[in-house]
């Protein structure tokens, strides 16, 4: 196997020119209204950037797996076969308003170092394998990264298979609709590291002036779905007095929510989402609200308190209004902390090659979190421009993706070792 010396001295690159080609072929596939993408999860657009992805990856000589979740690995074979795979990847499914980066970067990021490894001929002692999971957004089923946290041993595949969206299909339906069942069990395999390269979706880096990102540590965050139960009434001739209005205890949690998560900050975060209102009819008042509430913090004695703090304040203003409430957890993560040994990796190809790099905490869920409970795992942040993501104004810039890509080759590479031939 090389030493560090000989994979300095290979100068290895990715084609910078490639990777921003595939990252536009891709946003082609659920293009939204404002230049970004709406691919959400199962969807026929999703099967469609599957399918381009699937194309891809055989174009580089990969074995393609899909598992029972629908998670897609391209294995490019290592000199010793027997040994468990450096993984890298992320997700290609987006929110409503997504941008074109924000998951597929970290695809398409991973099939470059394919491309490249292939363009030099190099062997590595383990196999690499690339990954898309299913599911990593949680915009259309709830929790995100839900096919990453079965792969984990977090979630059960018959609980995932029955999560359902808004219009109450069902998760296991749906993928089996669109046709990525796969054959393989999710999971209960050994991983040799895992890898994922993200846009920070936040102005940390930028406002630095800094190239790449080496990720610490993530948040953790409690995620909650909130019923209100009213009375639907006429909104011209019912008293104000004798009405029971849903959509007005929402308004007065939305506002709970964000004096809860100021009294915390700078830390913490939270806010209210994705919102429904019954019947939603301009002159009934409404008699249901369904609402999701986020709170993050890398602390998890502040998620516990957020999470007290909202059922208390919550429960009052329901009781004052004569509201019925409840709550179902929607999504809950502990605070995590990267390997450190791939994190040193990370953080040495980012001098070896040059760029400059800080320490960083995401503030958002990744894949990345639920595989550092089976896997040594590191994460590499590429900036955004104004930390804006979950927009389809989302941008970077082809420098800043060249930049966390080679840095990401450069950490796999090692870690997966490179053989003499």
């Amino acid at each position: 196997m090389t030493s560090e010396n000989q994979i300095i001295g290979r100068n290895l690159r990715i084609d910078s020119d490639r990777l921003w080609q595939s990252l536009m072929d891709m946003a082609k596939i659920g293009p939204g209204i404002a230049g970004g993408n709406n691919r959400q999860t199962l969807t026929d657009d999703d099967s469609a950037a599957r399918h381009l992805f699937q194309k891809w990856c055989s174009d580089a000589g990969l074995s393609l797996q899909t598992d029972k979740m629908g998670n897609m690995f391209g294995r490019r074979e290592g000199a010793d076969p027997s040994l468990p795979p450096v993984m890298v990847g992320s997700h290609l499914d987006t929110q409503p308003t997504g941008g074109k980066y924000d998951g597929p970067l970290g695809v398409l990021a991973a099939l470059e170092i394919i491309r490249s490894l292939n363009e030099t001929g190099l062997k590595t002692l383990h196999p690499i394998e690339i990954v898309n999971w299913t599911n990593e957004e949680g915009c259309r089923f709830t929790p995100p990264m839900m096919s990453s946290g079965v792969f984990a041993g977090v979630h059960s595949l018959d609980w995932a298979y029955s999560r359902t969206d808004a219009s109450g299909l069902r998760f296991g339906d749906e993928l089996e609709r669109i046709g990525w069942i796969g054959d393989a069990d999710v999971g209960g395999r050994p991983i040799a590291a895992f890898f994922e390269l993200h846009i920070e979706q936040g102005p940390i880096l930028e406002d630095a002036g800094i190239d790449v990102g080496v990720v610490t540590h993530g948040q953790g965050l409690n995620w909650m779905r909130v019923t209100l139960t009213g009375k639907e009434a006429h909104t011209g001739s019912t008293p104000m007095s004798s009405r029971v209005n849903a959509g007005l205890g929402m308004a007065q949690i939305t506002m709970l929510v964000h004096e809860i998560a100021l009294s915390h900050a700078p830390q913490a975060v939270g806010a209210v989402g994705h919102c429904e209102i019954f019947p939603n009819s301009t002159n009934i008042i409404p008699g249901k609200a369904v609402f999701t509430i986020d709170f993050r913090s890398p602390d998890p004695a502040v998620i516990k308190a957020m999470d007290t703090e909202l059922r208390s304040g919550a429960g009052k203003i329901a009781q004052t209004l004569g509201l019925d409430i409840s709550y179902e957890q929607a999504g809950a993560l502990d605070p995590v902390e990267f390997d450190s040994a791939c994190v040193n990796n990370v953080r040495a190809a980012a001098a070896r090659l040059g760029y400059s790099h800080m320490d960083l905490v995401s503030g958002a869920g990744h894949d990345a979190f639920w595989m550092s409970k089976v896997a040594p795992t590191a994460m590499v942040m590429c900036p955004c421009v104004d930390g804006l993501s979950h927009n389809e104004a989302e941008e970077i810039s082809q420098e800043w993706a060249a930049a966390s890509t080679n840095v990401l080759y450069h950490a796999v590479v090692e870690t997966a070792g490179l053989v003499d031939e």
